[in-house]
């Protein structure tokens, strides 16, 4: 058997990984021909890889590394609790001390009246949880027939199939069977790509105004719940128009149905706030939380739930679970990940010092000719590449063309931002420092610098014609 460590040769490692590790949303071959960056140590908002390099993780690993890398508490926690109760379940009237503290520790730090969680391992399975729960809700009340759960394109919900379909990714939806039925979806509000002429507020107004107009072509009898996050996250980092979430809420009012806030990303300091709802001024009767909740240390996620459907859940035998619901051990970290946000400040720093300072500085890109839009609520950012800044346009390559080969350069300048489509996205820890912000600043520039001078090279800065 091959003993591997990260002295191991990259090209060995990268070999092995090629002929066994299949990778999320990857083409095998193509990561195989290139071979896999392998991460050894990571310590703060810093990576290292086998090559010796340096990197500012400005993704915080999937969105989800709030404290940091390499806090030794969490691992203490995690070595505690294993060692007292490693694993048991939540089935069967059993509990245990971990699952409780973290319950009670949510409901104090969620907003109004969400003091109820159902705990799954990932915000996915938490997404089918929903899925499951909204329908099973309105069971209850005596209306089986409010099956239809609305969402948005572009969104995303998770990969599993329930919560891939809750998703408005259309090249997820291209694979295994998806959407199911009983899904249905309006256009996000992504003003920078499709608000045309209209200003950004008349434009907020007009995508939340489509929720009423799919409610009424469903029938409000016929409609359980409307899914959205805050900020959308994977999709691009859209910040929808000011006027958009309080005419959400407005129509779901009126309506009865229940909203469920997507708080995977948003949650636990992402936006300034704790969660994503309150920075965005929103009453969600579930919250979908994960990611953030244990900085990434455990795999554990839930659905917050609001007193009332809690109750009427409560009256019935909810025939749903997960071996993993309530880890102890992920219970433990979640609990120790929290007290070191609330302890160390850093969510009250993130909205007053560190993510207006991000801000000032994310926002200086636009002075870049390659920038177009440079969006961004407290650690999530997005850069909005464009061929001709004046007329919002697209390149006329196909889309993520472009912003592939800025990543790559980002990449080549030891710093991680994603890109969709040809939008570039960070999400950093929010324990990232000042001096640690302007070195992420400077290796962006430097990043657009060189895909600027690419896409010159070959011909790409060219607008796609207008429709």
């Amino acid at each position: 058997m091959t003993t591997l460590s990260t002295n191991t040769p990259t090209a060995e490692l990268q070999a092995i990984d090629a002929a066994h590790h299949m990778h999320p949303f990857t083409h095998s071959a193509g990561l195989a021909a290139k071979g896999a960056r392998i991460i050894t140590r990571a310590d703060g908002v810093w990576l290292n890889d086998s090559d010796g390099n340096r990197i500012l993780d400005a993704m915080a690993g999937l969105w989800c590394v709030n404290v940091g890398y390499g806090r030794n508490e969490l691992a203490e926690a995690a070595a505690r609790q294993m060692r007292e109760l490693p694993y048991y379940n939540t089935f069967f009237q059993t509990s245990h001390v971990p699952a409780i503290a973290l319950a009670e520790r949510i409901a104090k730090l969620a907003p109004g009246d969400l003091n109820h969680i159902f705990y799954a391992s990932s915000g996915s399975e938490a997404n089918d949880t929903n899925l499951r729960l909204v329908r099973t809700y309105w069971a209850e009340k005596g209306q089986p027939q409010k099956q239809w759960v609305i969402s948005r394109w572009n969104a995303y919900h998770g990969s599993s199939v329930g919560s891939g379909s809750l998703g408005g990714m259309k090249g997820m939806h291209a694979q295994g069977g998806m959407p199911i039925p009983g899904i249905a979806f309006i256009d996000q509000p992504h003003w920078w790509a499709e608000g045309g002429d209209k200003t950004p507020e008349e434009f907020g107004l007009e995508r939340a105004r489509q929720l009423e107009e799919k409610i009424l072509e469903l029938g409000p009898e016929n409609v359980a719940a409307f899914i959205a996050e805050p900020v959308q996250g994977a999709g691009g980092v859209i910040v929808p128009p000011e006027t958009y979430w309080p005419e959400i809420q407005r129509i779901v009012d009126h309506y009865g149905i229940l909203l469920i806030a997507d708080e995977v990303i948003c949650g636990f300091g992402r936006t300034g706030n704790w969660f994503g709802s309150q920075t965005m001024g929103i009453k969600p009767h579930i919250m979908t939380i994960a990611k953030g909740l244990s900085s990434g240390y455990q795999p554990i996620g839930g659905s917050v739930l609001c007193d009332e459907v809690a109750e009427v859940i409560g009256n019935c035998e909810f025939n749903h679970g997960y071996t993993y619901s309530g880890h102890p051990v992920a219970c433990a970290v979640a609990l120790e990940n929290l007290r070191i946000l609330e302890d160390e400040s850093i969510v009250d720093r993130v909205r007053t010092e560190t993510g207006p300072y991000l801000k000032e500085r994310f926002e200086t890109l636009t002075d870049h000719p390659l920038v177009g839009e440079a969006k961004i609520v407290g650690m999530m950012g997005s850069l909005a590449l464009t061929p001709d800044k004046a007329a919002r346009a697209p390149f006329a390559s196909d889309a993520g063309t472009v912003g592939f080969i800025c990543r790559e350069r980002c990449f080549s300048n030891n710093l991680i931002m994603r890109h969709v489509g040809d939008r570039m996205i960070i999400s950093p820890p929010l324990v990232i420092s000042k001096d640690e912000i302007d070195t992420l600043i400077e290796r962006a520039w430097q990043s657009l610098d060189e895909a600027h001078a690419k896409l010159k090279d070959e011909g790409l800065m060219q607008a796609a014609p207008r429709a």
